[in-house]
């Protein structure tokens, strides 16, 4: 796969695009968006996110926004309409007033002088960037992560949790292990910490690869853990005592770009998985899946596809599934998530049926 970093396109502004200042007329704005126009932000920063609020305003009062499936409409139209509003790079930097300065600029576009970028794809940047400079700290692990551009990092720690209970109580062997879609690295960085001599990591998005690559540096650390930028199991064929993954949670349900793939999974996704995990599990290996009963509580999946492959699957059975009621949503969430309330993260340890 390729090992060009995954990073935001640049827009061309259509040739009737609006300029917003902090006087312009939000509605008669907000109508220009609603049309297919562009808008871009000609002052400062803070007008970008003047425009940001009225639209939601907007949205508010045009969308219910109560129910699950009400409130992803509710976010696709927003990305929609938000993803027309444009700001100006110019020398690594924004142009307009006031603005942050996001190191990811020069990181990601070395070669790009001028460009425009939408607001949406720029407070991204600039999370992203205050994240990797200031790093994240993790409760089961002892040094910050710092994660790059684009790559899903854990914001809620109940599932990390139970699978550190799991690794302080597992006896097996700690020879070798595979990490199946490793983000930023957290469940690798587990293992080591508890002993494993080698793990093999992949991930589909280049970033991931990119990015913990660059966190390990030259450490030894680098030599332990080997990463390959691929799909599922990626190039490594070997067989191992440990597979762990931590899929997406909720099915597909619409087109997903790189971040969507950690929190969305395809179709095919488990049966691709457990079909591969069956051709590299070593005879008295274990399969840890954490996953979650999200997908069944808000409606968005009638199966749980871990219990669909142990009833028809024929390759695996079922030795532990430990379950742990999830943190509840936090109280300055405007989401409407009763469900949370009946969320468990949940460990399933799984072994080779023969």
């Amino acid at each position: 796969m390729s090992n060009d970093v995954d990073k935001p396109i640049p827009v061309s502004p259509h040739k009737n695009s609006l300029q917003f200042r902090k006087s312009a007329d939000v509605s008669l704005t907000i109508e220009a968006l609603m049309e297919g126009n562009h808008v871009i932000i000609a002052d400062y920063y803070s007008s970008g996110l003047l425009l940001l609020k009225e639209l939601k305003k907007h949205l508010n009062q045009s969308l219910p926004n109560k129910s699950f499936l009400e409130q992803r409409e509710y976010r696709a139209e927003y990305q929609k309409l938000s993803n027309r509003i444009l700001m100006e790079v110019k020398n690594h930097s924004l142009a307009v007033k006031k603005s942050p300065a996001i190191g990811w600029l020069k990181k990601l576009y070395p070669e790009s002088n001028q460009f425009y970028l939408t607001l949406p794809q720029i407070q991204g940047l600039n999370s992203a960037w205050q994240w990797y400079i200031k790093g994240v700290s993790i409760p089961v692990l002892r040094n910050k992560i710092h994660p790059y551009y684009g790559v899903y990092f854990p914001t809620r720690f109940d599932h990390l949790i139970v699978f550190d209970n799991w690794l302080k109580r597992y006896s097996g062997p700690k020879k070798s292990a595979m990490d199946i879609g490793i983000g930023s690295g957290v469940l690798s960085l587990q293992m080591m910490k508890y002993g494993f001599q080698k793990v093999y990591g992949t991930d589909v998005n280049t970033n991931a690869i990119i990015g913990f690559k660059e966190f390990m540096g030259d450490t030894k650390l680098s030599r332990k853990i080997e990463l390959d930028n691929g799909n599922l199991f990626g190039k490594w064929d070997q067989k191992t005592e440990l597979i762990v993954i931590n899929p997406p949670w909720l099915p597909k349900s619409h087109d997903l770009n790189r971040l969507d793939e950690a929190m969305y999974y395809h179709d095919t996704l488990f049966e691709e998985f457990f079909s591969g995990a069956k051709q590299r599990l070593l005879p008295d290996g274990k399969i840890v899946l954490l996953f979650s009963n999200l997908a069944q509580l808000t409606g968005a999946a009638e199966e749980h596809p871990i219990e669909k492959e142990l009833a028809e699957g024929g390759r695996f059975k079922l030795e532990n599934c430990y379950k742990k009621r999830a943190k509840s949503a936090s109280s300055k969430t405007k989401r409407n998530q009763t469900w949370r309330d009946s969320e468990e993260v949940e460990l399933w340890e799984l072994s080779r049926l023969e």
